[in-house]
């Protein structure tokens, strides 16, 4: 599989993103169900905490994709709802440090929306994985 990366601009760099991902070559695509800060049993975890929620959905995220035998850096495209942008956008750096950390910068989107599944969760990462 073979990625590259369309960007026609520059600021999307600082927040580590790409406005596009163009793949060939793939043989599988992981389409995965949006991922919150819960434990094993789907209790949450980390209330009031943006970074540390952050953090756990990505966690959860990766677990899913090993499962099917992916890896983070094998994500195109995340799309982020959060029922605060600016929280997250604050709490981004620390919270999706892990992203950069395994070179994933896949296409995003953030939303802000009313509320999750769940209130006391404050953000869900849905993704798109393909090798």
């Amino acid at each position: 599989m073979e990625k590259r990366t369309v960007n026609p601009w520059t600021w999307q760099d600082a927040l580590g993103f790409a406005q596009a991902v163009e793949v060939s070559g793939q043989k599988r695509t992981l389409v995965c169900a949006g991922q919150t800060s819960v434990d094993a049993k789907g209790a949450p975890l980390h209330a009031g905490d943006m970074a540390a929620q952050i953090r756990q959905a990505l966690a959860n995220l990766e677990a899913v994709l090993e499962k099917a035998g992916f890896r983070l850096s094998d994500v195109v495209r995340l799309n982020y709802y959060t029922t605060d942008v600016d929280r997250f956008v604050a709490a981004g750096a620390e919270g999706l440090g892990r992203l950069a950390e395994s070179g994933c910068r896949p296409a995003s989107t953030l939303l802000g929306v009313a509320r999750l599944f769940r209130p006391e969760l404050l953000v869900e990462i849905e993704a798109t994985a393909m090798g």
